[in-house]
């Protein structure tokens, strides 16, 4: 599953000339009065039905290098973690809020955004031409002169049947699929819908925005002669951690649904012999995190594996960062170690943002990987040795435990007379150059990049506190700034610490963590949920 990394980043400058070159093969109209195509583009990107791995590589390209993103509220958050730091967002407002957008408000900040030559995307939940109203914003694309190019998405009738647990083209029972909407456009005369031949359609009918109709479209079908005992499955929030699936038939159906609130929007129904619900197809109900909240509170750059994974295993990944990574504001020192780095027998890393910032400072300077030649590379960790990886460097040394008093332990022995260039954050503990020191070894201090606190609460997550039974504090700096962040509230909430050291912070600020990893790594902080869930 795609999300966002580093190394995101620098796939991104790869493909940069493929991406221009499908950006010329774009869909390209001129308006009425032949003027020419603006400078800008709007790309139509089908995010998915909610699962924030479902989104294409096409789509993560776009967002990628957008100026403004337009989108939905059913497009999952964590996928707009793909857009750069400049990028602007615009919510569309939420479902029968008064805060949600016109449609045509949406097709004239479309029009006025390219126009400028900005690059927009116009995130859709699942797919965009699968009744997503993208005919209406291509006219008003179309009537400006501006281009535009559609990245279809997965949509709902597909990934209900995945998530779902039926197999919705199942060969016994269906050779066809029908997609229909449950919500015709408003002011027609007339249904375009022809339920007589709907209900003698060979195959499997898959209704969208059907809730509030259920009434109607169940009984045109009945009376047009459908079983009553046609099986029928309903599956809300479709791929979503708190997905819910209703299994009924057809002769029931409106009265599931009915009053709406008993099984609210976003529903999607299918309806048909492959309806059925087979519990050995059903993968996604035995996840064994599903429906579970995890606060991903890593700085948003490196958050993507750990979000991923939490993912892969069901549960509610919200990204919530508690410190934010940037560089130094007087980058003088690192360049004066950069000057004299011959002079030192070891370069050591205590974490993967110290590699990067360190590495590209280097590069700027048009150095490259050979002026490391004559210096070992000690690591704290298999992150940060992943991180000089990216770099085609391997790292010498690398202890077994990932702490900072295991990695002295591992230079103990080469320590006396030796030089040492220890490349950090502007915080953190002194363990490593103390007792490097005390080892008999020369050592110089150099901050290479910042970590700050947040500083204020997240609205965003405030209004998702609810949902969130776990905490993941990946480092002390982490666990003070949760701390400020939240205070007494931590306490409503089930910590998961990634070492003994994290976890010796966070009883400082009065805080007990329910579980702590074995292995001090962000795979093992995961491990330690599972294994607490399943005790």
């Amino acid at each position: 599953m795609a999300y966002f990394s580093s190394a995101t980043a620098r796939r991104k400058e790869h493909t940069e000339f493929f991406i221009l070159l499908l950006r010329g093969l774009s869909v390209s109209s001129t308006s009425k009065t032949d003027r020419p195509p603006a400078t800008g583009i709007v790309y139509f990107v089908g995010a998915g039905p909610g699962h924030p791995g479902l989104i294409t590589v096409r789509g993560v390209e776009c967002l990628q290098r957008a100026d403004v993103v337009l989108y939905d509220y059913l497009a999952n958050p964590l996928v707009l973690s793909h857009v750069n730091d400049k990028t602007e967002m615009l919510c569309l407002g939420r479902h029968r809020r008064a805060d949600v957008w016109s449609q045509e408000a949406i097709n004239q900040e479309m029009v006025k955004r390219a126009a400028a030559g900005q690059c927009v995307v116009r995130l859709k939940g699942g797919d965009p031409m699968v009744f997503g109203r993208a005919a209406e914003e291509m006219s008003a694309l179309i009537d400006a002169g501006i281009a535009f190019e559609i990245i279809p998405g997965v949509t709902t009738a597909s990934a209900a049947g995945a998530f779902g647990g039926v197999a919705i083209t199942d060969r016994r029972h269906a050779s066809a699929i029908a997609l229909v909407t449950g919500h015709e456009r408003l002011g027609k005369p007339d249904s375009a819908l022809d339920y007589q031949a709907l209900a003698n359609f060979p195959g499997t009918l898959v209704i969208y925005m059907g809730v509030r109709t259920a009434a109607n479209w169940s009984t045109a079908l009945l009376e047009a002669g459908k079983p009553a005992d046609t099986p029928v499955l309903l599956v809300r929030r479709c791929s979503w951690p708190d997905q819910q699936k209703l299994q009924t038939t057809l002769g029931k159906v409106a009265d599931e649904l009915t009053p709406y609130q008993k099984f609210p929007p976003p529903v999607v129904t299918i309806i048909g012999e492959s309806a059925r619900a087979n519990p050995g197809y059903d993968w996604f109900a035995r996840l064994p995190l599903l429906g579970k909240g995890v606060l991903v509170t890593r700085p948003a750059h490196q958050a993507s594996s750990m979000i991923a994974r939490l993912s892969e295993l069901g549960a509610n990944a919200i990204l919530g960062p508690s410190i934010a990574i940037s560089e130094v504001v007087d980058p003088a020192p690192i360049d004066k170690a950069i000057d004299q780095l011959s002079d030192y027998d070891f370069l050591v890393f205590s974490s993967s943002n110290g590699v990067h910032y360190f590495l590209r400072r280097l590069f700027a300077s048009g150095r490259d990987a050979r002026s490391l030649a004559h210096a070992k590379l000690a690591v704290i960790g298999p992150r940060t040795a992943a991180a000089l990886r990216e770099y085609s460097l391997v790292a010498d040394v690398q202890p077994d435990t990932y702490r900072a008093e295991a990695l002295v332990e591992s230079l103990a022995s080469d320590a006396k007379g030796k030089r040492f260039l220890l490349l950090r954050a502007n915080r953190g503990r002194e363990v490593l150059s103390e007792q490097l020191t005390e080892h008999g070894g020369t050592v110089q201090q150099v901050v290479v990049y910042e970590s700050k606190d947040v500083a204020s609460p997240d609205p965003a997550i405030e209004e998702r506190w609810a949902e969130i039974e776990w905490v993941t504090v990946t480092s002390s700096a982490i666990g003070r700034s949760l701390h400020h962040l939240w205070g007494e509230r931590l306490k409503e909430k089930r910590l998961v610490s990634i070492s003994p050291v994290t976890s010796r912070t966070l009883r400082e600020c009065g805080l007990t963590p329910a579980a702590e990893a074995t292995t001090y790594t962000s795979a093992g902080v995961i491990e330690a949920i599972l294994e607490a869930t399943n005790t």
